[in-house]
């Protein structure tokens, strides 16, 4: 076997940079195209709805008053309060729906009426107004938990 001298190879490696630098400037190339490509903003359609006229007023849904309809407990019908009579509630209903597409007719029966009367009632009144009426019911104030806690005495 042959060995060498070590005397012979004591010179300093020379390192050639520039295959290193070549596969680097490759590499930098590849990643800036391929975020270049992923990233770029796509064009979004956006339709903006048309502009208002200055003539109208402009109704928040805050101050249009909800369409609540009652029923006391001689089980007869109330208009926001008003008495009223069934044929003229039905029209009602339909003109405040028309109106208001967005809108729920509510109806607050009296707690005194019988459950099968008030499901008669409210039938009636989605033959007319479909999904969009809903059954709403008052909180007595006996029935507000923070009230309750407070009228109970305390035991000793």
């Amino acid at each position: 076997m042959r060995f060498r001298n070590s005397s012979e190879d004591n010179g300093i490696p020379t390192i050639d940079l520039i295959p290193m630098l070549t596969v680097m400037m490759g590499v930098l190339a590849f990643f800036v195209v391929i975020s270049v490509a992923l990233g770029s903003e796509q064009l979004i359609q956006v339709d903006l709805p048309p502009e208002q006229a200055e003539d109208t007023p402009v109704v928040p849904d805050a101050l249009q008053e909800p369409f609540i309809v009652e029923m006391d407990a001689a089980g007869q019908q109330l208009l926001n309060g008003e008495p009223v009579a069934p044929a003229l509630l039905t029209t009602e209903i339909e003109a405040y729906l028309a109106r208001n597409p967005d809108k729920t007719v509510y109806l607050v029966p009296s707690r005194e009426l019988p459950y099968e009367q008030v499901m008669q009632f409210l039938g009636d009144m989605r033959s007319v107004g479909g999904d969009r009426v809903s059954l709403a019911l008052e909180e007595r104030p006996e029935e507000r938990p923070e009230e309750r806690s407070e009228e109970r005495p305390e035991e000793e």
